[in-house]
């Protein structure tokens, strides 16, 4: 399947930033790397158990996330007809869920840069892990991550994930590339591609957390004025390499394939279909590590049926669902036991994504989270996410 670039234009950005600032208080959260915040909806009571399902329920997902192939037994397992809103940015789920879901929706797919914006926007409201059996066979950094679990309280459970690769031609590169610099040498001029995506700013931070010390770089989603200008001056001297920042990953396929571009930013499924396609490509980890995305299924505050959308997260969460949804949309399953389930479906694609990685892998990953103002130290002199926005826009402009 043909994906998206996950963030888009981020349209909801400012008003979330609004939210967030409104929500502060003088209380820790007790995880989450958000010290001096405590979410609105932290004190909501949670379930004991799944009552009456109330035959309907309403989604806000990517596209491909609510297929035939595992609606449909849901609706007849559960009676929960489904109606899917497809959003085509994190931004654009962000405004869907204004005012905790609206009363309409029950569930968004929320990735890492949109999750603290909805919980700490009060749109999103805790949900009792223990009502998801599937969550014991979660790889364990995916059962309480701190972009979507806040002082031990769960606002949603993980779903799917996949890092962000070094993608490289073996014609241009026949030894695997070992560091990111690659992206940012003048040798490659022209011959470079990344997503276009506020959030990339977290990959040339990591970059610099490695290679410039002296920079004190720690978390690269927590950056003071210092080190987020570092960062921006590297991406603008990036620029003149560029020769496409990709929005669609049908677009970085299709580079890769005329020869425009020998080296960019990708997610696995660029490299699987690449390969399938008979084109020399390979895919890395460089020693600096990596950034990565995670999606959540979260639980709007106001959400009209709850009880569905607790079966729905049943239902998505089991190894056989998140196979199919690994596979369709070519992502890596939060469910450890879909692994040999997706082999079943297309040949290799346990591996082909990771999902049989060793946890030293996974650790190698820093997951998207919303950048605040708030830093995990507890001060406040960390760089909103607005400003990521605005200065994305004068990067690539």
């Amino acid at each position: 399947m043909k994906r998206w670039a996950r963030g888009g234009a981020l349209l909801a950005a400012a008003s979330a930033a609004v939210l967030i600032a409104a929500c502060g208080s003088s209380s820790s959260s007790g995880g989450g790397g958000t010290g001096g915040l405590t979410p609105p909806q932290a004190n909501t009571p949670v379930p004991s158990s799944i009552g009456k399902t109330e035959g309907k329920l309403n989604l806000i997902a990517w596209e491909g996330y609510a297929q035939p192939q595992w609606v449909k037994p849901f609706e007849q397992a559960t009676g929960c007809q489904v109606s899917a809103k497809y959003a085509g940015s994190s931004g654009e789920m962000v405004s869907l869920m204004a005012n905790g879901g609206g009363g309409q929706y029950d569930l968004v797919s929320a990735s890492g840069d949109a999750d603290l914006r909805l919980i700490y926007g009060g749109d999103v409201k805790p949900v009792n892990i223990n009502l998801i059996p599937s969550w014991k066979d979660f790889h364990p950094f995916l059962q309480s991550p701190g972009f979507n679990t806040i002082g031990g309280k769960h606002y949603g459970v993980s779903y799917e994930f996949g890092p962000n690769v070094l993608l490289y031609s073996k014609k241009t590169f026949p030894t695997a590339p070992t560091s990111w610099s690659v992206l940012y040498d003048k040798k490659y001029a022209g011959q470079v591609t990344v997503p276009n995506n506020p959030i990339q700013i977290a990959d040339a931070a990591l970059y610099l957390s490695k290679t410039q010390p002296s920079l004190g770089i720690t978390d690269p989603y927590e950056l003071t004025q210092a080190q987020f200008n570092a960062t921006v001056n590297l991406l603008k001297q990036q620029k003149p390499l560029i020769k496409k920042y990709w929005d669609l990953a049908s677009q970085e396929i299709s580079l890769f394939q005329s020869g425009t571009t020998v080296v960019g930013a990708a997610w696995p499924y660029q490299t699987n279909t690449l390969q399938a396609a008979g084109s020399p490509v390979a895919d890395t980890i460089p020693s600096q590590g990596a950034t990565g995305w995670a999606d959540t299924w979260m639980l709007a505050t106001h959400a009209p049926h709850p009880n569905c959308a607790y079966k729905w997260m049943q239902w998505a969460t089991t190894p056989t669902v998140q196979a199919q949804q690994a596979v369709y949309f070519g992502e890596t399953p939060a469910n450890k036991l879909a692994c040999p389930i997706m082999d079943q479906l297309q040949k290799g694609a346990c591996a082909g994504y990771h999902a049989n990685a060793p946890e030293a892998y996974f650790q190698t990953i820093k997951f998207w989270k919303t950048p605040l103002a708030q830093c995990g130290n507890g001060k406040n002199d960390c760089v909103p996410f607005q400003q990521w926005t605005n200065a994305w826009t004068q990067i690539t402009g």
